[in-house]
């Protein structure tokens, strides 16, 4: 579904990501794990559109995507779950998620204004799907609630179903534990794999290893915006280079 080659972004003269090259099969979960600084961030973001490469490419179903808006690419199903909660104050659980259907909604500012059928209709179908969405992730209970005074857990699980209400073929989740309780990570992590059962492919990025091996199938690890281990969650607990990425070099001799 997705190929990156060689891909690489600097900033100030420090890459951020060098050389990366990856590929992600339909319905896989891949986790993408590194310490601070690795580059995980800067990689979601160059896939998404948000940055764009210095050099490399990248190919999504088959197509060239490195120079594509991240609106195309949104409309082409490459959805992102940032890691801050972005909230539209004021407005529902259910509002909030019906805003992630802009890529495929057609009827524009006279249908709205004219109130024309085929505007009343598109609005059903948005209200719908945004419904099965908050359903999916489990806030159809919130559903009428301002989304602001949601607890930080069901805030996460709200971007979720907001970007799932954009149809997405390939989802992406930057850190969507990070900072929450025990058990509000334990209620995003089976949200994730009951869309991984569903097939949907994501990727998953995550500082937490356990975390990402707890769930995915395959994880690249970065470090220093390079790839230094990619293999099954078992191969990359044993693997030398990401012991020492996380715990120092000396870690791995231990």
């Amino acid at each position: 579904m997705l190929q990156t080659d060689r891909i690489s972004r600097s900033f100030g003269g420090v890459f951020a990501v060098r050389d990366v090259s990856l590929s992600i099969a339909e319905g896989e979960l891949r986790g993408i794990i590194g310490p601070n600084g690795a580059g995980k961030s800067t990689l979601f973001n160059l896939i998404t559109g948000h940055l764009r490469p210095d050099h490399g490419g990248l190919t999504y179903r088959g197509r060239r995507i490195d120079r594509a808006s991240p609106h195309h690419r949104a409309s082409l199903g490459i959805s992102i779950v940032f890691q801050g909660a972005r909230l539209f104050r004021g407005m529902t659980v259910l509002e909030n998620v019906m805003v992630g259907a802009h890529t495929w909604t057609r009827h524009g500012f006279w249908s709205g204004a004219l109130r024309l059928p085929r505007y009343w209709r598109e609005e059903h179908r948005i209200r719908d799907r945004a419904k099965a969405a908050v359903d999916r992730v489990g806030l159809a209970p919130w559903a009428g609630r301002y989304a602001e005074s949601l607890p930080l857990g069901h805030q996460r699980r709200l971007q979720i179903a907001r970007a799932l209400c954009a149809q997405p073929k390939l989802l992406l989740l930057d850190e969507p534990a990070s900072g929450l309780r025990a058990e509000e990570r334990q209620q995003v992590a089976r949200v994730v794999r009951q869309l991984h059962r569903e097939g949907l492919t994501m990727m998953l990025v995550e500082h937490d290893v356990g975390f990402v091996t707890g769930l995915a199938d395959r994880v690249t690890v970065l470090d220093l915006g390079e790839v230094i281990a990619d293999g099954t969650p078992e191969e990359i607990r044993e693997d030398e280079r990401v012991i020492a990425a996380y715990l120092g070099e000396g870690a791995a001799d231990a």
